[in-house]
């Protein structure tokens, strides 16, 4: 989550009667984490599973539950309450709830307050596997799409019942992406994205092998960027401990060969290439098939090392080749080597920092490297950066070509 992402947003936080309310605690702390702030309406429902004294510390705001509550002064709640706000965000939504929401039923604060709105509603479903699946409810759920509501979810797993499948609310971390997803700019809406992140790793033996300190953290940035800026993303990844940003397809791969080919596999159907990934330059050209130990005479094992394919610079060479960025981390010289590589591999656009000095931090620094010059950007965190470069792609993509 970048700083303040959502500053200047306002939300009313509607949570109807659910055990998945205890995830709308940790939910109110990231959205007021990012900048927003939260209103909270609780039905009496869902008073009975968490507190309005809680929803109350944990947004900043009183708690509303009646409609009414004589603390707003025309006694109107289901009016005010809403005129401000930039959404309304119902977390858990009951089967209940989404059967009021479908069919304009008005009988408590909450659902009058949604009938009476006039901004986005966006709903996050949360129940029991057979109670989702009930053609009642499916038919609910369609219609509310077809009212253009946004219906995040649900997800599938363990529910409290003791049983297994769709329905359970998704996470707080994940209702929160794809809420901060909802605000951005689709720049890139319509594009698809093939990007690749992380380290390689290339085996010498079973239990060694060459690598580097890419932490995949920039490259997981731009993912995220990308699908909040409304493209289809599709990451491949090297061994990293991240996780998946919310609605990036993710393909997990080791070496530079698998990251190659699962590029390939894919880039036909790319408008977008982005090679964030620190792909190793070299592999030995036969690694052992078992360990390899000391020996009393202490020789040294030697190595033949082959050179790896060069992903970006394939992409870039093909008939008709997306639109390729590639990204240079180099430990000097950065201005002299970033033009020289963006040049030998005939890509519009590179990206390049000092990658010894920013693998692993939150932050970064980085020149943009094109055919009219060099453009320094300021010093940032990543996911801020990650989006100032999605908008710097966005301005420099062709219009979309019927062929490919």
């Amino acid at each position: 989550m970048a700083t303040a992402e959502l500053a200047g947003k306002h939300l009313v936080l509607g949570m109807t009667g659910g055990i998945a309310c205890y995830k709308i605690a940790e939910l109110t702390r990231l959205l007021t984490k990012a900048g927003a702030t939260v209103q909270v309406v609780m039905t009496e429902a869902a008073t009975q599973f968490i507190t309005p004294v809680t929803m109350q510390a944990l947004s900043g705001r009183p708690v509303y539950t009646s409609q009414w509550d004589g603390r707003v002064p025309n006694n109107m709640a289901h009016i005010d309450l809403s005129r401000e706000a930039d959404a309304i965000v119902i977390a858990p939504a009951s089967t209940d709830f989404l059967a009021k929401l479908a069919h304009g039923m008005a009988d408590d604060l909450l659902s009058t307050l949604c009938v009476a709105r006039d901004c986005p509603l966006l709903v996050v479903p949360a129940m029991n596997r057979q109670m989702w699946q009930n053609p009642a409810t499916q038919r609910n759920v369609t219609q509310l799409r077809a009212d253009g509501l946004q219906v995040l979810g649900p997800d599938s797993g363990p529910q409290a019942c003791g049983e297994v499948g769709d329905g359970r609310m998704l996470e707080a971390a994940a209702t929160y992406e794809a809420i901060a997803s909802f605000f951005s700019p689709k720049i890139l809406a319509g594009r698809r994205v093939l990007l690749t992140a992380g380290p390689t790793f290339e085996p010498l033996d079973p239990v060694r092998g060459i690598t580097n300190r890419s932490s995949g953290k920039m490259g997981f940035a731009l993912a995220r960027a990308a699908q909040q800026a409304g493209a289809e993303v599709h990451l491949v990844a090297g061994p990293v401990a991240l996780e998946t940003p919310w609605g990036v397809f993710r393909e997990d791969v080791q070496t530079a060969q698998q990251m190659h080919d699962a590029v390939m596999r894919s880039v036909a159907d790319a408008d977008i290439f982005i090679g964030v990934a620190a792909v190793a330059d070299w592999r030995a050209d036969h690694a052992s098939e078992h360990k390899i130990k000391k020996t009393a005479e202490r020789t040294l094992p030697t190595f033949t090392f082959v050179e790896n394919p060069d992903i970006l610079a394939t992409v870039a060479k093909l008939p008709h080749p997306p639109f390729a960025v590639g990204f240079a981390a180099e430990s000097g010289d950065l201005e002299v080597h970033g033009e020289e590589k963006r040049a030998r591999k005939n890509v519009p656009l590179l990206i390049g920092n000092l990658g010894p000095l920013t693998f692993g931090l939150d932050d970064n620094e980085v020149i943009l490297f094109e055919a009219s010059g060099a453009t320094k950007l300021p010093r940032a965190d990543k996911q801020t950066l990650a989006r100032t470069l999605i908008a710097e792609i966005a301005k420099r993509l062709p219009e979309p070509s019927p062929i490919r």
